[in-house]
């Protein structure tokens, strides 16, 4: 028996009858109105094959299992924008329970260790490593954060523009080399920081704190509300990309090649460096420096900067995140913009490294299809919903004072 409204089902591997085919290790259904992703080893993904084997009322039995759309609270992409200024009808709330922490000690002790060899890494960067180390950990350094910021951010998490495959080759590179989960990992959480921020189904929610979103999430487990509303979030366009595909398959093996492996090992055969300085520089001290820039986007943007775009959300223009994250740190236009692939209102190439790189592959196509936002639509929502800091859009808006006017230096006047 078939379903009862138009389903499809789209994957990689086996057929099952005239109904179902799975991909990679998730199963995607995507119906008249809803798109799910289901691991295809859970108890759910049984269901779902039943249900559409044989069940008349599919859709009915499967809503429960997806997030309800009421629930989202930030827009992710600009098909959930309700607004002609681009917001959700309801307001935003910030909120977190009294969950029971739960500790993994394995990652508790990973990341002390990693810290303790930075601060040593970092002395050796200053009074030990030769000259070249210490440029190639800088390279290092924007190549992972290219894999963070241009890849797994702007193109993967938020579909910001589109990248032919040796452009998504080098990004997926990049990534490997940060080693902050794969690319399809690295997404699938961004886009339940997006959709669910600052509840709990945010995985670095800031209303916990700053430790909390800075390092904390990582140190312990997942709240069961992430859990239950990540269910539901399609990562279907991911998993349809054999390179991502690829990366996530072999993670454990490539990782430690691109991330420690190679960078310890190229200073030492290719400048005579020193084993514990190429360790310590290139491998420990990059890392944990791009971890910790990373890290600084969720919890400094997210506590410390105006807001001139909506004022009722935490995240917020932060200059010196932007600086060290490659442009990463507009983060109240972000938040309200998401699917801009500048992350910032003007190009603000200067500290916006991650859009010259972008704007650099668009001139020969192999970035295409980049998303922004028209100025009519930004400055109808810095009016409605901002908090009054947004700079002036140029001579003689209405916020000009007349004194600012007449006290400005004019060259070559000519009377009107």
């Amino acid at each position: 028996m078939r379903p009862a409204s138009p389903i499809t089902f789209a994957g990689r591997g086996c057929a099952m009858g005239n109904d179902v085919v799975i991909v990679s290790r998730h199963f995607v259904i995507q119906s008249t109105n809803r798109v799910y992703s289901v691991p295809s080893t859970s108890t759910a993904y049984r269901f779902v094959v039943e249900s559409a084997r044989y069940s008349k009322t599919f859709e009915q039995n499967l809503s429960t299992m997806a997030p309800n759309s009421a629930d989202a609270n930030g827009v992710l992409f600009e098909s959930d924008a309700a607004t002609p200024d681009m917001a959700l009808t309801n307001a935003p709330v910030m909120k977190a329970d009294n969950y029971p922490k739960k500790y993994v000690w394995r990652n508790i002790i990973a990341f002390a260790y990693l810290h303790i060899a930075a601060i040593y890494g970092g002395y050796l960067f200053l009074f030990s490593a030769k000259w070249q180390t210490d440029i190639f950990a800088y390279i290092l350094y924007l190549m992972s954060g290219l894999g963070i910021t241009a890849g797994a951010h702007r193109l993967w998490a938020h579909k910001s523009y589109k990248a032919k495959w040796p452009l998504r080759l080098i990004l997926v590179i990049f990534n490997t080399l940060a080693f902050q989960d794969s690319a399809i990992d690295w997404a699938r959480d961004h886009r339940m920081h997006h959709k669910y921020s600052e509840t709990d189904a945010d995985p670095h929610n800031a209303t916990r704190g700053f430790f909390f979103s800075h390092i904390g999430w990582l140190l312990v487990r997942k709240h069961p509300e992430l859990k239950k509303k990540g269910k539901g979030l399609d990562l279907s366009d991911l998993y349809a990309d054999p390179i991502l595909r690829f990366q996530k398959k072999y993670y454990m093996l490539l990782m430690p090649i691109a991330c420690f492996v190679l960078p310890t090992v190229i200073p030492v055969y290719c400048w005579g460096e020193s084993w514990l300085n190429a360790y310590f520089v290139a491998a420990m001290f990059r890392y944990a420096f791009i971890l910790n820039v990373t890290w600084l986007v969720n919890s400094a943007a997210h506590k410390w900067g105006d807001k001139p775009y909506d004022k009722s959300i935490q995240p917020s223009e932060n200059m010196s995140v932007a600086i060290f994250a490659l442009g990463e740190g507009f983060h109240n236009y972000h938040h309200t913009f998401p699917w801009d692939y500048k992350t910032a209102e003007l190009g603000n190439n200067r500290i916006n490294f991650t859009t010259s790189f972008i704007n650099f592959f668009a001139k020969f196509g192999w970035a295409y299809d980049l998303k922004t936002v028209s100025d009519e639509i930004v400055q109808s929502r810095v009016k409605r919903t901002g908090d009054g800091t947004h700079p002036l859009w140029g001579w003689g808006d209405k916020d000009h004072s007349k004194e600012e006017m007449d006290a400005a230096i004019r060259i070559n006047p000519k009377d009107e």
